[in-house]
């Protein structure tokens, strides 16, 4: 009874360490890994919503871009980082959801087991948008010009999850687009604007201006409501492809597995305040980005499922790396 008796203070002494923590917490800035070089939608993200939690627990948000390898880098280095809430991650379904089935061993984490969830920020559905020279104006008509020309017409991606949208589409609708990947946005848009590559399945930070200015045409976009910063693009249930119709892309922040749960629950209350808050909301919409917050639970089941969903599709596509 003694044993029992000493874990059970030991343990009561842990639960009031760690409610002292999440009192007092933070007391002192905190680094927010972006696992993609500047410039890029997560990026964005990241800069948007950090003064919003910098004023809300009067301590820095200092940004630490860590680019490299899909994302894989910055996200191994987070997930290593002590966890005591003083090392967040700007978590995106690349490196969580869809990296792990196509890197393997190599990618440095276990996305399951080595990143705590806090919480979502967007939930965004790509879009996909073309050179003005590609004879095709919605998804339809992208797909009956590539069964047309099989294996003729290119697609830019910057990202796993863009490449695998890619792939989704081209199991979807029986079609054969030559993948090009690029290591950013800014040299993919670059060459389509050129015409040197056709179609671009794109986050709509990257693209929504050039449509804007008539350079790019938006074909859809791959979800099942439109784009209010693209009004005019079909969505993928309307072009008839129901299985393109939820495919959202989405940014969320993320903490090292073991850091204690008071601490997320407060830094999950503070970024739901920030999202709602109206100047983020129009910045967000500005850029094409649908804002999503969620509970703590919602976007860990967000993570697994998606985790699931996006290892079938790797699979039939025969996505690998050498």
């Amino acid at each position: 009874m003694r044993g029992v008796w000493k874990a059970s203070v030991y343990l009561l002494t842990l639960v009031a360490a760690c409610v002292a923590c999440a009192q007092n917490y933070p007391e002192r800035p905190i680094r927010l890994v972006v696992p993609y070089p500047p410039g890029g939608g997560t990026d964005a993200f990241a800069r948007i919503l950090s003064p919003k939690l910098t004023e809300a627990f009067g301590q820095q948000i200092v940004i630490d871009n860590r680019g490299g390898a899909q994302g894989n880098i910055g996200t191994a280095l987070a997930a290593k980082a002590p966890p005591d809430g003083y090392t967040l991650l700007l978590a995106h379904q690349g490196p969580l959801s869809i990296n792990p089935h196509i890197y393997g061993d190599k990618i440095g984490f276990d996305a399951l087991r080595d990143i705590a969830a806090v919480a979502r920020g967007t939930a965004t559905a790509a879009v996909v948008v073309a050179h003005p020279s590609v004879q095709a104006t919605n998804l339809r008509e992208l797909a009956d010009l590539a069964k047309r020309y099989p294996g003729k017409l290119t697609f830019a991606s910057t990202g796993t999850v863009l490449q695998v949208l890619g792939e989704l589409f081209k199991i979807t609708t029986g079609t054969n687009l030559v993948h090009i990947p690029y290591k950013g946005a800014g040299p993919a848009v670059i060459d389509l604007l050129g015409g040197n590559v056709n179609v671009m399945f794109s986050n709509p930070t990257s693209t929504v201006p050039h449509v804007k200015s008539g350079k790019l045409r938006a074909l859809g976009v791959l979800g099942a409501k439109r784009n209010d910063a693209l009004p005019g693009a079909q969505t993928a249930l309307e072009a008839g492809y129901p299985e393109l119709a939820d495919v959202l892309e989405w940014y969320g922040i993320a903490a090292p597995a073991g850091t204690p749960k008071a601490v997320i629950a407060k830094l999950n209350a503070a970024i739901l305040r920030a999202l709602d808050s109206p100047d983020v909301l129009k910045r967000m919409g500005g850029l094409g980005q649908t804002v999503a917050g969620s509970s703590v639970e919602e976007f860990a089941a967000l993570i697994r499922t998606d985790y699931e969903r996006w290892g079938k599709v790797v699979r039939t596509a025969g996505i690998k790396v050498d």
